[in-house]
């Protein structure tokens, strides 16, 4: 599959740091071969023009490509080609443009995982097909995959539709209504692992309280759009919200001392700031270390 490429991509890129820490030079040279050599098969012979393909089965029968009849676009590599940063820069935007068109239902409030579905294809793709048409992976919403889409674009700096699409995909938001719940048929207050696009339950949710989806929304809602991220030590505000957002604060505590932030944005923006400020020092690096003093830290991030 080539999803799994940019899964392996990301891996791979992710290790290297590994590699370095242990001052393992063989291995940090081999892998990096390896990644720029898979990063060059899939932006070449995974890209199907206007998209990336799913997947090629053991007898060359493509998935996810224009000549497919059904799953002609999936998710899962259009978004993880952007996650991984794997794809070259002019494919991610036109691959997530074209999964954007083909994928989101805002009617019915879901994004799918691939479309078409299966249902008539005169080869084998698996299991999958052991689902009806539009139920769970096969043509309807799985949760992880619609939230690694809304993640991609939040990478691409998409702050007004991350924003909408991660509210439109927010169970509660399933259940607004007497009409609305009924549809949904599930609990409003927890994630469900798929939600169907199958013509008589479209909206219709399955398999709910699944962690691995919620815990991928929390991760979407607090590193990707609040912007909150914690590398090496260090925290660092990297938003990517609507521009009619004004300001919303944060409250994060590192052991025995808490930080508390809060965000202005005076200039409308979706991504960037001008400034971080640390108790009223601006600090120029844009991050500050976290420390177990028992102190009280208060950021302001002008964007």
């Amino acid at each position: 599959m080539y999803g799994f490429g940019f899964f392996l991509y990301d891996i791979l890129n992710k290790f290297l740091s590994v590699c370095e820490y242990e001052k393992d030079d063989t291995n940090k040279n081999k892998f990096e071969k390896i990644k720029e050599e898979l990063k060059r098969n899939l932006n070449t012979k995974g890209w199907d023009g206007r998209w990336f393909k799913r997947a090629i089965t053991d007898d060359g029968n493509i998935l996810g490509s224009v000549t497919s009849e059904e799953c002609k676009i999936d998710n899962i590599s259009q978004s993880w080609g952007v996650i991984s940063d794997c794809a070259d820069n002019d494919k991610k935007y036109i691959s997530i443009e074209e999964a954007e068109n083909s994928l989101v239902d805002r009617d019915n409030k879901i994004i799918k995982l691939f479309w078409p579905a299966f249902k008539n294809c005169n080869f084998n793709p698996g299991y999958i097909k052991a689902y009806p048409e539009g139920i769970r992976e096969n043509g309807g919403q799985y949760t992880h995959a619609a939230i690694w889409f809304i993640i991609a674009l939040s990478k691409l700096g998409f702050g007004e539709k991350a924003v909408q699409l991660a509210k439109m995909i927010n169970p509660i938001n399933h259940s607004l209504n007497l009409d609305n719940a009924k549809k949904y048929r599930v609990e409003p207050y927890v994630i469900s692992a798929d939600v169907y696009s199958a013509e008589n339950l479209q909206g219709t949710g399955g398999w709910s309280w699944y962690t691995g989806s919620s815990g991928w929304y929390y991760n979407l809602i607090t590193e990707h759009i609040l912007g909150l991220k914690i590398e090496s030590k260090y925290l660092k505000i990297e938003p990517c919200i609507s521009e009619n957002w004004k300001e919303y604060e944060m409250h994060y505590k590192y052991k025995t001392s808490a930080y508390n932030i809060k965000v202005k944005n005076p200039n409308k923006k979706n991504t960037g700031i001008t400034k971080f400020l640390v108790n009223g020092e601006e600090n120029k690096d844009k991050k500050v270390l976290l420390v177990d003093d028992g102190k009280i830290y208060n950021i302001e991030i002008i964007m």
